[in-house]
């Protein structure tokens, strides 16, 4: 199953877990300190949230989970059909999970969108290799991720 995810910068992570977790009625899939997420069955939907004081409300990124690799590298090869760059991120570690992933490049309003599967659960946010720009921060204009303490991530 794919769905769209959307990660949202909040000021307060334990007021906006409390609010979402009413909004959709269901608790996050994990919580880690200044982390969550929401698996939604209906509408399919994986929402992040990622504590960055004073840029809470605003967007962070926005991604589409997709249930394997396989799936990743074909939308990859359809997107860059279409004439679509990306940047790949394979075998990352961010958002405490070890992902295969991609960011779509040339957006029109700098946003920042990645296609994505998650490998395995990890204990850290992100892997010494990624450092603090593993939502693709690094590879981004300035329209892309916001950076912060937590690094921002998926």
């Amino acid at each position: 199953m794919s769905r769209v995810q959307l990660a949202l910068n909040v000021n307060d992570i334990d007021e906006a877990v409390t609010f979402y977790s009413k909004l959709f009625g269901a608790g996050p899939a994990k919580r880690r300190p200044g982390y969550a997420n929401f698996a939604i069955a209906e509408p399919p939907l994986k929402l992040v949230l990622l504590e960055n004081p004073g840029q809470g409300g605003s967007l962070n990124h926005l991604g589409i989970e997709v249930p394997d690799v396989d799936a990743v590298d074909a939308e990859q090869a359809r997107l860059a059909a279409s004439g679509l760059a990306s940047v790949d991120e394979r075998e990352t570690t961010c958002c405490y999970a070890k992902q295969d992933k991609f960011w779509v490049q040339g957006t029109p309003n700098g946003e920042s969108w990645e296609v994505y599967t998650v490998l395995e659960d990890s204990p850290a946010f992100y892997g010494e290799q990624d450092g603090p720009a593993c939502c693709g921060g690094s590879t981004q204009d300035s329209g892309g991720p916001v950076t912060a303490s937590a690094a921002p991530c998926c």
